[in-house]
């Protein structure tokens, strides 16, 4: 059949090249990933890691609990994954050991521990709880933040020295965020980081 004459082809709504169609899916299935992890951020923040259930984390996300099993496979893998965060050492770094101190504290403060819902703040909530969440917490503060700063210390105990500049850190994070201390939980960042800053790089760099 030919299309009369002066009027256009009719356009084929829909259509879509190859690449497009084989990218569909992989979308589609990436962003219901997405959905799975906030909502068991959200479900984990809520009543823990122990009374949290797939089932609660499947009806928060909206969908089936077979899609949350066949995303992540288990409770313990699903926690994993929402939990996991990565500090960006690259961005943070300078060469002055005072700015460095101060750009960590800013976003740990301002965006890591302050949004409840962050991969750290729901970790630091349900290893108050969970040994499981405890132990994932050491071994996550450990490579994050231990294992990279001894690296960069020149100065005698070295992992000692990183090790308590992550104590400091999380313990301010906790006190502000999650027990809500008053002083803490009331006061401006940037006091807090006028009066922090000093004491976090003498640990790492002593002679700067």
């Amino acid at each position: 059949m030919t299309n009369a004459p002066g009027r256009a082809a009719p356009r084929e709504t829909g259509a879509r090249g190859p690449a497009a169609e084989a990218a569909l899916p992989e979308r589609k299935g990436e962003r219901t990933r997405r959905r799975i992890l906030a909502a068991a951020r959200r479900k984990f923040a809520e009543v823990g890691y122990e009374r949290a259930t797939i089932r609660a984390i499947a009806a928060e996300a909206d969908v089936d609990k077979s899609s949350v099993i066949q995303y992540f496979g288990s409770k313990q893998e699903l926690f994993r994954e929402a939990v996991r965060w990565h500090i960006p050492h690259d961005e943070l770094t300078s060469d002055d050991p005072g700015h460095a101190v101060e750009n960590r504290l800013r976003r740990m403060l301002g965006y890591w521990a302050a949004d409840q819902d962050s991969p750290m703040a729901v970790l630091l909530r349900t290893s108050m709880t969970s040994e499981d969440a405890a132990e994932l917490l050491r071994r996550h503060v450990t490579a994050e933040v231990t294992d990279h700063l001894a690296a960069t210390i020149d100065a005698p105990d070295a992992r000692l020295r990183a090790a308590l500049f992550g104590a400091m850190m999380m313990g301010i994070a906790s006190q502000r965020h999650l027990l809500h201390l008053p002083d803490l939980a009331e006061a401006d960042v940037e006091d807090i980081v006028r009066l922090a800053a000093p004491l976090l790089r003498s640990l790492i760099a002593p002679e700067a």
